[in-house]
């Protein structure tokens, strides 16, 4: 499994049948990615919440690729109004795909959608838990901290977990840690930071609180799992 970093709360994961995965694609307008919505080549679109910086190019990328988006109910339906292939899950709901498990879990946050000016309810905001090939990878997507995470470290020992430390939105950088010490990740990588003024922040500083555990990455830069 190849996990790649590229942006704000944008992840990719390849697997080793060559199946890829794309979350929270917002590339077009992303000022820290380093992919082009245009080139991106993959097979399912997970999307946290319906938010414009986390559904960014979805539509491009899933035209370009006939693929197929997973995401909560209301956002699954817009898409699949829109003539996509769509898959919709519900908090604490799971689903067995071809590629592995997927798991909606909570996120404590708001979800809507602005198109052509107009604010769209979205349903409710998530994040995933995404277990295959023997490897548990866990996305909070946009959150406050919550005690419930301890219950996901019982789910089996999450190999990274992808967490915001922005701030202002989400939760920041002490919380970050405090959810890495409910998760006990084997390795935890900052997002949603530095995108925007309001959230800037410098994710080396959760270094010298857990340096074997933070794991910083650049847009573009890539784990082996």
């Amino acid at each position: 499994m190849k996990i790649t970093f590229h942006g704000h709360s944008c992840v990719s994961i390849e697997l080793s049948d060559k199946t890829r995965l794309i979350i929270d694609p917002f590339i077009t307008g992303n000022p820290l990615t380093d992919l082009n919505a245009d080139e991106v080549e993959v097979d399912y679109i997970l999307l946290t919440h319906g938010h414009n910086d986390h559904v960014g190019d979805t539509e491009t990328i899933a035209q370009n690729n006939d693929a197929i988006i997973i995401a909560n109910v209301e956002l699954a339906d817009y898409f699949s109004d829109q003539g996509f292939e769509t898959h919709g899950l519900n908090i604490g709901g799971g689903f067995n795909f071809p590629f592995g498990y997927v798991k909606n879990t909570i996120a404590y946050h708001s979800s809507s959608y602005v198109v052509d000016g107009e604010r769209i309810p979205m349903g409710v905001a998530g994040g995933f838990l995404i277990k295959a090939e023997g490897k548990i990878v866990y996305h909070a997507g946009d959150t406050a901290l919550f005690s419930d995470m301890r219950m996901y470290a019982e789910e089996g020992r999450i190999d990274v977990a992808f967490l915001p430390i922005g701030d202002n939105f989400t939760m920041g950088p002490r919380d970050a840690l405090k959810a890495c010490h409910y998760l006990q990740p084997r390795k935890m990588v900052p997002m949603h930071y530095n995108t925007f003024d309001l959230i800037k922040q410098d994710p080396h500083k959760l270094k010298e609180h857990l340096p074997k555990v933070v794991y910083v990455m650049d847009p573009g830069q890539s784990l082996d799992l």
